[in-house]
């Protein structure tokens, strides 16, 4: 990994991709973040990592100056806790699509959603290396 910096091919964007990333991925609650995922293999051609995206509900966190602010916070958070989940994501060859949604009607400092992200990289970074295995154990 070559840096910290956010680039645009890591940001999920397309409808049909989030689509299918609700449809078919999966959850799990690391609070207040709910995070939905699915993985694949990559394809030829195809760039093995991570594509993110982050929702702040406007019904829970009424003023956009506070969801922008919860945004950004998650956001750096990923940044600079994404590199083991990445390095992860390289070796097994893999793309993982990934969303965060945020569930708490209150501002949660910083540090709490540091811990929290990366609590879920590594419940995610564990789940890629499960679905890995099954495969060849059947």
């Amino acid at each position: 990994m070559q840096g910290n910096r956010l680039y645009k091919y890591e940001k999920l964007r397309s409808r049909i991709a989030v689509d299918n990333l609700f449809k078919d991925g999966k959850a799990f609650i690391v609070y207040p973040l709910r995070v939905v995922f699915s993985a694949r293999r990559v394809a030829e051609g195809e760039y093995a990592g991570c594509k993110f995206l982050i929702t702040i509900p406007k019904k829970k966190i009424r003023h956009a100056v506070d969801r922008v602010l919860l945004r950004r916070r998650v956001r750096e958070a990923y940044r600079l806790n994404r590199h083991t989940f990445l390095d992860k994501c390289h070796e097994e060859g893999v793309i993982v699509e990934v969303a965060f949604l945020y569930l708490s009607d209150r501002i949660s400092d910083y540090a709490h959603i540091e811990e929290r992200i990366k609590e879920a990289l590594e419940k995610m970074t564990l789940k890629i290396g499960e679905q890995d295995r099954k495969p060849e154990e059947q």
